[in-house]
């Protein structure tokens, strides 16, 4: 399930590589693809590949698999790292559609997301990191509405999430179960000892339910 990597950038180029495919594919079968990104450190040079890369970017919608209920201009939104990385050079063609939107909290903004996402639905491709707590997307353990949120049955795609979870501890937004195991491709990116024990360790977490649910391809990255 894991395949290991020297080192960042040699992750990076595989991660790149795997999701121009996939969305190559999305174009050629629908001419159309849906790329949901993330947020992180992880991401950051996958991005800056995607960029450069030859593609058909008008015809590409990216969202997130989860964001802060902050401004776009804030440090902490991943909206902020999604146009600022990805959304630039060639890619600079291609549709965004957010999660935040300005409205009174997580939950407002969440079911104001809820409409739009529905259509994209299913994803081409699917880039998620993974926190030390085994949590994707920002279905965080700890979170009251966690198993709302995994419930494969779920009628709601997006969701709120409250203040005090997940580092920093900002109300978020985050696409639930359902909608990311949607995706055609799935894509977990992630780093060091302790992340590489949660994925091989035997306690259930956000990550491994994810695993089991999905039918489509999923790919574990991991660099020391």
């Amino acid at each position: 399930m894991i395949e290991t990597f020297a080192n960042a950038d040699a992750l990076a180029d595989a991660a790149a590589a795997w999701i121009l495919d996939g969305l190559a594919d999305g174009l050629m079968a629908r001419g159309h693809a849906t790329l949901v990104g993330t947020g992180g450190r992880s991401p950051g040079p996958v991005y800056d590949r995607l960029s450069q890369a030859e593609l058909d970017w008008g015809r590409v919608t990216v969202t997130l698999s989860d964001d802060r209920f902050v401004s776009p201009n804030h440090p902490d939104s991943n909206a902020g790292l999604v146009r600022r990385r990805l959304l630039v050079g060639a890619a600079a063609a291609a549709s965004f559609q957010p999660l935040r939107y300005d409205v009174a909290d997580e939950d407002a903004s969440a079911e104001a997301a809820e409409p739009h996402i529905r259509p994209l639905v299913p994803f081409d491709v699917l880039m998620l990191g993974m926190g030390e707590d085994g949590h994707i997307a920002s279905l965080i353990p700890g979170d009251p509405r966690l198993a709302q949120g995994l419930d494969p049955a779920g009628s709601r795609l997006v969701q709120g999430v409250p203040a005090g979870l997940g580092a920093p501890p900002l109300p978020r937004m985050t696409l639930t179960l359902p909608a990311l195991a949607s995706a055609r491709r799935i894509l977990i990116l992630t780093s060091g000892e302790a992340r590489r024990r949660v994925l091989e360790g035997g306690d259930v977490r956000p990550v491994h339910v994810l695993a089991e649910t999905t039918t489509s391809p999923l790919r574990v990255l991991w660099t020391p």
